[in-house]
């Protein structure tokens, strides 16, 4: 168990940490006002969202249900567990609706703000869907994450 331990707090450490690196560099390069610096930075988020994210997901659910079940808990009951786990979920069902297609349209208009030397309004929305939705995931994630710790009484 402290192998499966050990393997649920890496991948939170993961999740957390590209989190909050991400956050930091994408406000450097919002207020570099360079185009390029922008896509560039919006590429390399989306880059370690594939190395870094992705990954942590897995080992946070793979080990979390390995945890949860032979600790004897359901993730499906009303309990610090199963809102932990609902948190997780609507922060991932967030990705993977708002953040990965603002990732995502934020580097095709980054692609024509460089042609052009400044941004674009359509990168200009998709970067503040990121930042609000981007906010949202990771207080999500960090609720889940407290919930993991505390274990309050529901």
């Amino acid at each position: 168990m402290k192998l499966f331990l050990f393997m649920h707090l890496a991948g939170a450490v993961m999740l957390l940490g590209n989190s909050v690196t991400a956050a930091f560099w994408k406000i450097r390069a919002d207020f570099s006002g360079d185009p390029k610096l922008k896509l560039q930075t919006a590429k390399n988020i989306l880059l370690a969202d594939y190395w870094f994210t992705l990954p942590s997901i897995a080992l946070i659910l793979l080990s979390g249900h390995l945890l949860a079940s032979s600790a004897g808990y359901t993730v499906f009951a009303w309990s610090w567990l199963g809102l932990a786990y609902g948190l997780f979920v609507l922060s991932g069902v967030i990705w993977l609706s708002a953040l990965l297609p603002a990732q995502i349209a934020m580097i095709r208009q980054g692609e024509i703000s460089c042609a052009q030397g400044k941004m674009t309004g359509a990168f200009r929305r998709a970067s503040l869907v990121w930042n609000v939705f981007g906010t949202a995931v990771t207080l999500a994630v960090i609720a889940a994450m407290a919930l993991m710790v505390w274990k309050p009484h529901l």
